[in-house]
């Protein structure tokens, strides 16, 4: 079972919106990007009703958006004088957040358009109106056009604000109202349906193997793994005993709250070997309402939320782990979950395991995300992203794509292997992760069409929309970042990457809803780069103990900063060399919980994800590879490349 990408809504990053008044009619700057790429002229189905309601975000730029962005990237690289000079949440507010001026400003023209100003905090004003208020105050004709078989609204240009703001509105979200409208006081469903392995398993990998069943690739493959524990996780990325995260904060942003969290938490650290949860070690923000539950599958969010807990603790057991909740799985409700964290300064790292696809973004939103991201990198906060689980996402969306916000240059993209652990915790090889599935014939004598149909893979690639970062110059191949084409390169994901792959995963333990309807405790194997996020934000939690504390904040630059030492496993498709091919051996319930309807065998192959490989050096699968012992302790000097 991988744990899918739940998907965030917005729609594609065509750039940072940025005020410009040289588009824009005189007196006006424009909002680049707040027009949507789908709003086109052979879509238009004409104006929308004036009286029809809007509902919408204007974003703030704050005193100086330049500086802020400036004082991220300087606060965030070794080479940098200013690198880890972090300023408090309070300092960062006072420094470039929006001045009271600039917030009474902003409100006295949306109001003067005739919009009211419904709430908002020191990143946004809400505001709500009807559509003719919107266009007078935005300068744009709001228009219905056809998306994906619907009819949505949108500006039919991009929206422009006064130039005499002062540059104070950063962005507008929600003038386009895809994909779905608002609703309030609704509570959380059960947990979702039981999913469980069926085994035989493999304690450690290679530990069974049926000599009964077909080889593949020239050798009888074992079965899979029941599950790796934190022991081995630990084991596999070099901590050693006094690597526990003692001190550091780690979050957790998902959509939604797993109402047995707690318990699930507490059984399984006491069924696997991991030390117990101190009082008040985990935490949860949660909002006063919860939206879209239906839509947002919100029950399915559990696992994603347990998974993630497990995980960072199972890896630094003494961290401190808050989670906080969005109050759905929009774009809005997200940024808001990611802004209580830095306006209040609530961890030091942040582990994401969320994301849509590229083209769904759309500038505005990317702006909105990008804003927080750096006030977070300026306040020693690092951000941490799974890249994704479709690989080139050919096979899912018919193009070829990375994920968001995996693709922002502010966070850190992880991407995923599939890992192999030895008897004693010891480490044998990684591979990319990228699967294929082959079923076992019914006579038992093959593996049918082997290596057989691609199933799964870590998220990478090159994206369309956000340039190259500073530090990927020097390390990320000019194949890989030029990539789309022209001259220009690109930012390229993953930056590193930790054990992926559902068939050499985790073992979690969670709370479902069994056939009878009853809810019991069960464990299972999970991955998905969901797995890999929260297992890097726990070696960064260690790796912030070994520097005394002090926070790594944004981590990218210090990553690719380490690249090409001992810092890391240089991950490769073939670790057993170029002839030789490997996998597992599955067997699965055809109903995922029990024999009833009988069981499935299949050989999963391993390192074959899509269009990506992972190759020796920096590549678009692993990014500059995975932990190994020498990461941990680089961290207890000065390191400089």
């Amino acid at each position: 079972m991988a744990a899918a990408l739940p998907l965030v809504a917005g729609a594609l990053a065509l750039g940072i919106p940025t005020a410009q008044a040289d588009s824009a009619p005189h007196g006006r700057d424009t909002l680049n990007g707040t027009k949507p790429a789908w709003a086109t002229a052979r879509s238009d189905r004409g104006a929308t009703d004036d009286g029809n309601k809007v509902t919408a975000r204007v974003y703030l730029a704050g005193r100086d958006a330049k500086g802020l962005a400036d004082y991220a990237k300087a606060v965030s690289d070794p080479s940098s004088p200013d690198y880890g000079k972090h300023l408090s949440a309070r300092q960062t507010q006072a420094r470039f957040g929006p001045t009271r001026q600039q917030k009474d400003t902003v409100t006295a023209w949306l109001k003067g358009a005739g919009l009211e100003v419904t709430g908002g905090n020191q990143h946004y004003l809400s505001v709500t109106g009807e559509v003719s208020a919107a266009e007078r105050a935005f300068g744009t004709q709001l228009h219905n056009y056809t998306k994906d078989g619907k009819v949505y609204r949108a500006p039919s240009n991009a929206a422009t604000v006064p130039a005499s703001l002062h540059g104070a509105v950063l962005t507008v979200v929600g003038l386009d109202n895809a994909p779905k409208r608002a609703k309030h006081d609704e509570t959380l469903p059960p947990p979702g349906p039981v999913f469980k392995n069926a085994g035989p398993f493999s304690s450690y990998y290679g530990s069974r193997t049926d000599r009964g069943l077909p080889s593949a690739y020239g050798a009888k493959q074992p079965y899979a793994i029941k599950g790796y524990t934190g022991k081995q996780l630990r084991a596999a990325y070099g901590a050693k005993s006094r690597n526990t995260g003692k001190g550091v904060t780690v979050a957790i942003t998902d959509a939604f709250a797993s109402p047995t969290i707690a318990a699930d938490a507490a059984q399984y650290a006491k069924r696997n070997g991991d030390p117990g949860y101190r009082k008040g070690q985990l935490t949860q923000v949660l909002p006063a309402d919860y939206r879209y539950t239906e839509e947002c599958d919100a029950g399915g969010w559990y696992g994603e939320e347990t998974l993630d807990v497990e995980a960072v603790h199972a890896v630094a057991p003494a961290a401190d782990i808050t989670y906080v909740g969005g109050a759905s799985c929009t774009d809005d409700d997200l940024l808001d979950s990611l802004a209580k964290v830095v306006d209040n300064r609530l961890a030091d790292i942040v582990s994401n395991s969320w994301g849509d696809v590229e083209a769904n973004e759309t500038p505005d939103v990317a702006a909105a995300y990008d804003q927080i991201f750096q006030q977070g990198a300026v306040e020693g906060i690092g951000f941490y992203f799974s890249s994704g689980d479709n690989g080139d996402n050919v096979a899912s969306t018919g193009t070829k794509q990375v994920d968001t916000p995996a693709n922002s240059a502010w966070v850190t993209a992880v991407g995923g292997t599939s890992l192999a652990v030895g008897k004693g915790g010891t480490y044998q090889w990684e591979t990319g992760w990228g699967t294929t599935k082959a079923t076992l014939s019914a006579d038992g004598a093959n593996w049918d069409a082997l290596p057989g149909a691609y199933t799964s893979g870590a998220g990478g690639g090159t994206s369309k929309t956000v340039a190259q970062p500073f530090y990927q110059r020097g390390v990320v191949p000019d194949a890989l970042a030029l990539a789309n084409g022209g001259t220009a390169k690109q930012r390229v994901t993953p930056d590193i990457a930790a054990v992926a792959d559902p068939n050499t995963g985790f073992l979690v333990g969670q709370t479902q809803t069994f056939p009878d309807g009853s809810l019991q405790y069960g464990e299972y194997r999970i991955g998905g780069t969901s797995l890999a996020a929260p297992v890097i934000a726990g070696v960064q939690a260690l790796a912030q103990q070994a520097r005394g504390g002090q926070p790594i904040g944004f981590a990218n630059p210090s990553l690719y900063d380490r690249y090409g030492t001992a810092s890391y496993h240089d991950v490769t498709d073939h670790p057993l060399g170029a002839g030789v091919s490997l996998g597992v051996v599955r067997v699965d319930y055809v109903n995922s919980h029990d024999d009833t309807d009988g069981l499935v065998t299949s050989l999963r192959s391993l390192g074959r994800d899509s269009s990506l490989h992972a190759v020796v050096g920096y590549d678009d699968v692993t990014g500059v590879g995975t932990p190994a012992a020498g990461y941990l302790t680089s961290f207890r000097g000065h390191h400089r490349r």
